[in-house]
């Protein structure tokens, strides 16, 4: 179970503070822990120590960064059992789920500490003229200095861990400040990155709320700002002056099934049921819209109605649970309201629709208005809209017809098909024969339009830590 408190982390060390932050479980709205909470002077000295460890953590040498990741990997595999629980505790995943985010925390530590030995450059042949015999050069990737992080509540440890890894990969010391809703993951990290030999101010890790987050986002010492989150993400960008920023802000993700997907009906249904409702739906990358080729529609919606009925709701902690509660009760709220508002403007329900306190059950509509928020926002919540196609014109325009382009899904025998998906969509990534809930934590995951800037994945995101930094020679 969790601690009774929590410090937080400043300049690598663990400090308590008479403020404190309630921790309550998601599900049963007990307290389940305290969290120490740092002042305005905590943040201040985080920065400056952040800046002070620059040298110092470019002069650590590849091997030494690798290590400090293996070495986080080993912990957090020793402390898996007491991490998936404190995710079930304080985001309300259901343990399965918590267990699976536990294996992606793993896994993108490893990926960080392979990729702390290959940060590397290039030969250039500058030879493109007579005039410039004799001339070469080279590029090595080189820190670009502190950074700052913030992180959401719904991915409390593999979020977390994909702005953290890559930063010790490349050399950046960094000031995070993880979800108020979730905190606990991100400490327990701060846990783990304490025990290592990190030049002090290396990391430090602040609970704080978002008005003492602000020099996190506007500070000109900090050379980059990587946040995922909401579209808030835009105001803060637009506060950050001269630093690099790189974004995650969500989406309203479609998935396609083609017409020629009858014989693998039920793969695709579970895939989609997934894709919809897996942690209740509170991920950037969740199933919101489905776009079924006329010939199927209504064969696939009876069967997804269907299982979407039998999936179990209740208590994150019992192991058949599939669907747990939303963050909060103001969550849930919301989307039962936007539910409410398509059915006034026409929408019908096929399944679902209900509320009891943060618990939304698994919720399937059709006929849903184009101008209807669960149509044009991020629903964020166990929900997804079903409507048919007759021509893939139609369906790419369906997709397209959005704010929002991080990942889209499609179910296709065709491989021609599939490569007009991928010319077409106006998607961050394009995911075949499986839903834009899928991800692997060495590929690069980001959006284009509203959904962000920038690409996450650990190479991709060592790339936005670090700078280019060119030698040229000439042979006398």
């Amino acid at each position: 179970m969790l601690k009774q408190s929590y410090p937080y982390y400043l300049a690598n060390k663990a400090h308590t503070a008479k403020a404190q932050l309630d921790v309550r479980d998601k599900y049963s709205g007990r307290l389940a822990a305290r969290v120490a909470v740092p002042d305005a002077r905590a943040v201040e000295k985080a920065l400056a120590a952040a800046v002070a460890a620059v040298g110092p953590m470019r002069a650590l040498k590849p091997w030494a960064r690798q290590r400090v990741l293996q070495h986080c990997a080993a912990r957090f595999e020793e402390r898996r059992d007491e991490l998936a629980k404190a995710l079930c505790i304080e985001a309300g995943k259901p343990i399965k789920d918590a267990a699976g985010e536990v294996t992606r925390l793993i896994e993108t530590f490893r990926i960080a500490a392979e990729e702390a030995v290959r940060v590397n450059g290039e030969t250039l042949n500058l030879e493109i003229a007579p005039r410039l015999d004799g001339y070469r050069g080279y590029t090595r990737r080189v820190p670009l200095g502190p950074v700052a992080f913030i992180t959401p509540f719904n991915f409390p440890l593999n979020l977390v861990a994909h702005k953290v890894a890559p930063a010790i990969a490349a050399g950046c010391p960094f000031v995070l400040k993880p979800s108020e809703k979730t905190p606990i993951g991100a400490l327990i990290i701060g846990e783990v990155l304490a025990e290592t030999d990190l030049p002090r101010g290396a990391f430090s890790i602040l609970p704080v709320d978002g008005e003492h987050a602000a020099p996190l986002v506007e500070d000109e010492r900090l050379k980059l700002l990587s946040f995922t989150g909401g579209q808030v993400g835009w105001t803060l960008k637009a506060k950050a002056g001269r630093k690099k920023v790189t974004l995650e802000l969500g989406g309203n993700a479609a998935c396609i099934v083609d017409a020629d997907q009858a014989p693998q009906l039920d793969r695709v249904i579970e895939r989609l049921v997934f894709g919809a409702f897996y942690q209740s739906g509170q991920s950037c990358i969740s199933v919101q819209r489905i776009y079924a080729h006329a010939a199927l529609y209504d064969e696939l919606k009876k069967r997804l109605v269907a299982r979407v009925k039998q999936l179990k709701a209740g208590d994150p902690k019992k192991k058949e649970t599939f669907l747990g509660p939303m963050i909060d009760e103001a969550a849930a709220e919301r989307l039962h309201g936007w539910i409410g508002e398509a059915r006034q403007a026409g929408a019908r329900l096929l399944c679902g629709g209900g509320r009891k306190g943060n618990m939304l059950e698994a919720t399937l509509m059709e006929e849903v208005p184009r101008e209807a928020k669960l149509n044009r926002q991020e629903a964020f919540g166990p929900f997804a809209l079903l409507a048919p196609f007759e021509t893939l014109d139609e369906a790419f325009a369906q997709v397209n017809d959005s704010d929002y382009g991080l990942q889209a899904g499609f179910f296709t025998d065709s491989l021609g098909h599939a490569m007009r998906a991928w010319d077409e969509l106006e998607q961050g990534g394009v995911i075949v024969n499986d839903v834009p809930s899928f991800r692997v934590d060495n590929m690069p995951y980001g959006g284009s339009k509203r959904s962000g800037l920038g690409r996450e994945g650990v190479r991709y995101a060592i790339e936005d830590m670090t700078e280019l930094r060119l030698l040229v020679v000439y042979d006398v």
